[in-house]
């Protein structure tokens, strides 16, 4: 990397810096790796090896991450919940942030955390194809200088389902006729491992993991190592594809204080409910005595899978390690789970709602198309990642960069500090985890059936709120909806899509055109060069529409669809059941001018009876000639 290319990149982060933490990463595949000692596979790593390592920030640094892509496929690297200050270019989201980073070549990811006022507990993933179902995520976690609450020490929690079979090979069965239901893959086990800042917690003493990734303890050969009378933060995240898990510690209460990185005045609770793509911290006092260890439960919830196969093991366990060689103390599972009302919880920096000045409908459902595959549908429209990606429209297009329709269908304008009210409908009947890129919200209403008259299932709005909750990944309840309010304070194009892996890849997004004019003159002289580069070398357009037209009208070559099926007549069912009508009128008419005589007569038919057995008799001396001659 040149000393020119380090100075741009930092350019883009705060005059001042603290100091700047540089990882150098090569993305590469590792082989039979088998974290749930059931299957050996091949993953996506980092450096190769596998799981990537974690990520631990004071949050007066800069992160700088220098990938270079071994794979022989494009990848990109998306830092989940990161604010970026108006250069999304660096967010990682493939199609909106870029085109991607073509094999053997090298992207510098810049978050300037320094200058973005955030800390707790984030996570850092592939956001193409699907990579990090195959493996490459991480935790990411921001140290500020005083945090809110004391404790004595640490850990990261990593919950995660798995799968032995690669997500291409899911992927081309979940979006298949055979498939027309639209059920999505169901994992074939869990995981649950730990870290401590940028190492994780090794192999419970004496077990055999696996050769590949015997350095790191998962599931019934991991463990917490607790002090009696000591206070311990556990930072919660599920990085899992489809799984929703419910996390609680037997003999040991907990107390939430923090969510999506949105510190919170504690709140007791007996078991978490988290989605995917959400974190929590919670507070967890250990015991005063060493005469037993104590289990530790992440169970997924059924509800989630179309059919839970016989094989699955649905609950999870490791365990709190007090004194090598005690008994595990195991109150066993819990008869039913609850979901968790985040909105009860209070951010202790308080920030009050702020009066709305524009509103965004989006309401989606899934169904079977006109190709025979399920796909999910806002507002009517399938999202099909643009040619350009949407960052790069928003840069090229000038003064036509403010033209909703130049970015897609599925695209959104956001006037610059306007008050956005987001208000998500959801017609399926199962929940979903959205989040939003760039951005925190606030949750101001949520809805258990959103077309309900009845107040309590559909509540109104409150205006006025004196702190509502704030998050980056909210859940939307099957048939319910939820009100987000976010000020556009962010120039860029950020996607705002469901988290199930296999919901996006079927549709679920939108994505927000943010401040195009001020996104342009805040880009002047920091976007890299070899961000375009990148997309001529994929063979990528990397300028104009979202199709890469000059234009804000013509989008032709832009991919669209699936469509729903139209119900009702259309023109070539029409016409085959006009052939179907006049084919059985004149068999009737035939039928009828038959029964009353009026057919060839006894004389007439002999004739005819006459003609066609002589015909069959000269085909016969034919037939015979020929076979004479072979």
């Amino acid at each position: 990397m040149t000393l020119s290319r380090v100075i741009q990149l930092l350019s883009i982060s705060t005059c001042v810096l603290a100091g700047v933490q540089e990882l150098w990463w090569n993305i590469t595949y590792v082989q039979n790796a088998n974290p749930d000692g059931l299957y050996e596979r091949q993953v996506i790593g980092v450096n190769g090896t596998w799981p990537p390592p974690p990520i631990s920030v004071n949050n007066s640094d800069s992160l700088l991450i220098h990938l270079t892509n071994d794979l022989d496929q494009p990848t990109t690297l998306h830092n989940h919940g990161m604010f970026f200050n108006s250069t999304s270019w660096m967010d990682g989201a493939l199609g909106v942030s870029q085109c991607g980073i073509p094999p053997g070549q090298t992207f510098d990811y810049l978050v300037p955390i320094d200058s973005s006022g955030q800390w707790g507990t984030y996570w850092t993933h592939a956001h193409a194809s699907g990579q990090y179902v195959d493996g490459l995520r991480t935790p990411l976690v921001l140290h500020p200088a005083q945090e809110t609450y004391q404790y004595d020490e640490e850990f990261t929690v990593i919950l995660g389902d798995w799968y032995h079979e690669q997500h291409s090979v899911l992927l081309e069965s979940f979006l298949s006729m055979a498939n027309p239901g639209g059920a999505e893959p169901v994992p074939d086990s869990a995981l649950i491992y730990f870290a401590q800042n940028s190492t994780y917690l090794p192999p419970i003493p004496g077990t055999s993991p696996s050769p590949v990734t015997s350095a790191v303890g998962f599931n019934e050969n991991s463990t917490l190592p607790f002090v009696p009378g000591k206070t311990y933060r556990l930072r919660v995240i599920n990085t899992s594809a489809l799984s929703t898990f419910y996390f609680w510690i037997d003999g040991h209460p907990m107390r939430i204080i923090e969510a999506d990185g949105t510190d919170v005045e504690e709140y007791p609770v007996d078991a978490l409910d988290l989605a995917v793509a959400q974190r929590y911290s919670v507070l967890v006092d250990a015991r005063n005595d060493t005469s037993s260890n104590w289990m530790i439960h992440a169970n997924m919830d059924p509800t989630m899978f179309d059919k839970v196969p016989s094989t699955l093991q649905l609950n999870l366990t490791s365990s709190i390690t007090y004194a090598e060689g005690e008994n595990i103390t195991d109150l066993g599972t819990i008869s039913e789970y609850a979901d968790f009302n985040d909105t009860l919880l209070v951010p202790t920096v308080i920030v009050p709602q702020p009066p709305v000045t524009t509103t965004v409908n989006l309401q989606f459902f899934f169904d079977t198309m006109n190709d025979g595959t399920n796909h999910a549908m806002i507002n009517g429209v399938v999202y099909n990642s643009p040619l350009v990606p949407a960052i790069l429209s928003e840069l090229t297009l000038g003064p036509n960069a403010t033209v909703q329709e130049a970015y897609g269908p599925y695209s959104y304008i956001l006037e610059h500090l306007d008050v956005v009210d987001i208000v998500v409908q959801n017609m399926d009947t199962n929940h979903h985890p959205f989040h939003l890129h760039g951005h925190k919200f606030q949750i101001v209403n949520r809805a258990a059936v959103f077309d309900s008259n009845d107040t309590t299932l559909n509540p109104p709005l409150v205006e006025g709120q004196a702190n509502p909750m704030r998050r980056d990944t909210v859940v939307i309840p099957g048939g319910g909806s939820v009100t987000l309010r976010v000020v556009a304070d962010n120039p860029g194009a950020w996607l705002f899509h469901c988290h199930i892996e296999w919901h996006l890849e079927a549709g679920l997004a939108v994505q927000f055109i943010e401040a195009p004019l001020q996104a342009q003159e805040r880009s002047v002289g920091i976007v890299p060069s070899y961000m375009f580069e990148q997309c001529a070398a994929l063979g990528n357009p990397y300028s104009g529409n979202a199709a890469g037209h000059a234009s804000t009208t013509d989008l032709q070559g832009l991919p669209l669809g699936p469509y729903q099926q139209k119900m009702g007549w259309l023109p070539k069912g029409i016409l085959a059941m006009t052939g179907c009508v006049v084919s059985a009128v004149i068999g009737m008419v035939t039928v009828v001018w038959y029964s009353m005589g009026k057919g060839d007569s006894d004389e007439e038919i002999e004739e005819e009876t006459r003609r066609r057995l002589a015909a069959k008799a000269q085909r016969g001396k034919l037939f015979d000639r020929f076979k004479r001659g072979g």
